[in-house]
């Protein structure tokens, strides 16, 4: 049939539903919101949801202005980072240079290139998985830096991505921030000083909220301006009213986040030591995941046993240059415990095997 569009769609990792597994192929927070988070659900007025949800969302970005020291008139909210990044896709690449972006990186992004008609360059990252700011063009209609990145899990310091802001100063260049609260230093500061420079988060990964989908951008009015005009063409109501409720107290419960996520990364750098003692070769992330590899041992071999003792992490065969690799998110550490015991025995098994 003529007129319909053809598209390859982002795939997400599996959502199984076993009553006894470990689900740590997703990257969702290990451990449950915060007890304020619970408190304002029981609490919420559902004589509210006679009515459509606040335009704004004032309440959720002044909370936010509050905690990230930002004009809460620089802050857009909605349904979860993809939609914001969306959003941002539509309202600052509307250039006939292409859009940059790693090889490696969310997947979403060349999705909504296709989707949105941009046109995108993905810029191969080197042989340790970074990427080399030096091999962007002169001449582009934008960069886009998941910082950091994922599947890899790496960070760029500030003071390169300052030099990219400067370099670039007539496009926008959005540093996705999903996961900087597991590690790293944030764009923030550096907001008022590049007005080119915008920022996207999510409510999903540090504030243990995945099952929400609240997400945000931060900009100077100039990009805000412009985001908030794309969004009120045709979703102006956004963030539902239960969603900013439980959002605002997430907000506002910072130090039990801060708690929960310093234990994730502490259980990061225990599980990256006792990876290498198993043989593997594992990038140094500031995420709540990994991505890692053994030489001598088929990652597909290793992603069967484990799901075989219902232990699901992500595996991915049809991109050629991590194949062999698994990227594993950070559960407990009890969880992670588990799972380097599960493959003490897969390594035992095999020992001398070969790929």
């Amino acid at each position: 049939m003529r007129g319909l569009r053809k598209i390859e769609p982002y795939i997400p990792g599996d959502q199984p539903k076993f009553s006894k597994m470990i689900k740590i192929n997703t990257n969702e927070n290990a451990y449950p919101p915060s007890p304020k988070v619970k408190e304002a659900l029981l609490n919420f007025d559902a004589s509210q949801l006679r009515l459509y949800s606040s335009l704004d969302n004032y309440n959720l970005t002044s909370a936010l202005g509050k905690r990230l020291k930002v004009d809460s008139d620089w802050i857009t909210t909605a349904n979860g980072s993809d939609d914001i990044l969306a959003l941002a896709f539509q309202s600052f690449f509307n250039s006939s240079d292409p859009i940059i972006f790693p090889d490696l990186t969310y997947g979403f992004y060349s999705v909504w290139c296709e989707l949105f008609n941009i046109p995108y360059l993905e810029l191969p990252l080197n042989d340790q998985f970074e990427f080399d700011f030096d091999k962007i063009p002169e001449k582009i209609g934008g960069i886009v830096l998941a910082n950091p990145n994922a599947p890899t899990g790496l960070y760029k310091p500030v003071d390169q991505i300052e030099q990219i802001l400067k370099k670039y100063h007539d496009v926008v260049v959005i540093v996705d921030e999903a996961y900087i609260e597991f590690g790293g230093q944030s764009m923030l500061p550096l907001l008022s000083k590049y007005d080119n420079l915008y920022i996207t988060r999510t409510f999903s990964k540090d504030a243990a909220l995945a099952g929400l989908r609240v997400g945000y951008g931060i900009g100077n009015p100039k990009l805000t301006g412009v985001i908030q005009a794309i969004k009120n063409s045709y979703n102006p109501y956004a963030v539902d009213s239960i969603s900013e409720a439980l959002a605002i107290a997430a907000t506002e419960d910072y130090e039990y986040y801060q708690k929960i996520n310093g234990e994730i990364a502490k259980t990061r750098d225990w599980f990256i030591i006792e990876l290498n003692k198993l043989g593997f070769n594992t990038l140094p992330s500031l995420t709540n995941f990994v991505l890692t590899t053994h030489p001598q041992q088929s990652a597909e071999a290793i992603f069967n046993h484990l799901k075989k003792h219902q232990v699901f992490v992500r595996f991915f065969p049809n991109k050629e240059r991590i194949s062999n690799y698994l990227r594993i998110s950070i559960g407990t550490k009890k969880e992670m415990t588990t799972v380097i015991d599960l493959l003490k025995a897969f390594m035992a098994e095999n020992n001398g095997g070969t790929k």
